[in-house]
């Protein structure tokens, strides 16, 4: 079954009533978590990106500050990846390359001054420089000015 392209999906939203709309807002949501989970950034956060960037900063620093208590650098390696998809699922919802900069910069801070030996592990290391590469790369599509404040905070985390 081939599916259909965008332009003509949105045609043919265009010509459905608001009822059947509804309706299929809804059955997106039950299919799939993600799809729910977007749906409501869309219908109730999208207004306010800094106060949904301050939730999913205060959800890092929880998830990291666990991870202290861990002694395996496998499992602190498995919760660290756990926390950077989060990241990318949210910098898909809120499609802006400067606030997923300081998502991600905010995320080797808290993982830097978290206390965690991550410098014992090679694989955490490489983990570590990955998200600093991944911020430079958003970081050179940005306005100068940004650009200029986004590498005063690389710098101090390196």
């Amino acid at each position: 079954m081939k599916s259909a392209s965008l332009n003509e999906i949105k045609k043919e939203l265009q010509i459905l009533p608001a009822a059947d709309l509804i309706e299929l807002c809804i059955g997106l949501a039950k299919y799939k978590k993600d799809n729910k989970e977007l749906l409501g950034y869309l219908l109730f956060e999208s207004g306010n990106k800094t106060q949904f960037i301050a939730e999913v900063k205060l959800e890092i620093i929880e998830q990291i500050t666990s991870l202290k208590s861990q002694t395996s650098l496998y499992f602190v390696k498995k919760g660290l990846r756990k926390t950077l998809r989060l990241i990318s699922k949210y910098s898909k919802y809120i499609n802006d390359k400067g606030l997923t900069a300081e998502l991600y910069i905010h995320f080797c801070k808290q993982l830097k001054y978290s206390g965690i030996p991550y410098h014992r592990s090679q694989m955490i290391v490489n983990l570590y420089d990955q998200q600093l590469k991944k911020i430079h790369s958003l970081i050179e599509t940005l306005h100068e000015d940004l650009q200029f404040d986004f590498k005063e905070e690389v710098e101090s985390i390196k």
